[in-house]
């Protein structure tokens, strides 16, 4: 039983997690690009499809913390060192996501959408070359957001493989 949700969670980390760091970090070049081709409608619908694989990949992404607890479990690690750092560093990324990532995302999709300037502040700053101040904040706010947060999964699947001080063999 405990290769089969080894194997689970193993395969949920692929298939939920990678989407996510893939599509938010691609979120931010989409981004400056729908604010410097306001007339492009095919760069909106790369924000909206960008934006919809990190919000549904997120969702289905709880699968492998409850597949790796049941691992855990099952290996009789659940207090081990490593497995504590890999839950808390998993949280902190879950954080990262949900309370930063996609609420940013979200509003910077309301502003490509909203007619006008979009992401460009002010009165009389309509469509112009280039993108506006308030793009290029947003974007290399989102870049470093989704750093942190690829960052924090990297670090959490190097521990998962190299089980610093763990008994269970590597």
């Amino acid at each position: 039983m405990t290769k089969l949700l080894l194997s689970l969670h193993v395969l949920a980390a692929v298939l939920a997690v990678g989407p996510v760091t893939v599509a938010a970090s691609m979120f931010p070049k989409a981004l400056r690009h729908a604010d410097g081709a306001p007339d492009d409608p095919g760069a909106l619908a790369t924000l909206r499809t960008l934006h919809r694989i990190c919000r549904v990949y997120a969702g289905i992404g709880i699968a492998v913390p409850v597949f790796g607890f049941a691992t855990a479990g099952s290996l009789g690690v659940l207090g081990s060192g490593w497995l504590i750092t890999s839950v808390v560093l998993t949280a902190a990324a879950a954080a990262v996501l949900g309370l930063l990532i996609l609420p940013a995302q979200d509003e910077a999709l309301a502003a490509a959408q909203a007619p006008g300037p979009g992401l460009r502040p002010g009165p009389g700053s309509g469509p112009g070359p280039g993108p506006g101040p308030a793009s290029r904040t947003t974007a290399a706010r989102l870049a470093m957001l989704t750093g942190v947060f690829n960052l924090l999964w990297a670090t959490v699947t190097v521990l998962m493989i190299v089980r610093p001080g763990s008994t269970t063999g590597a």
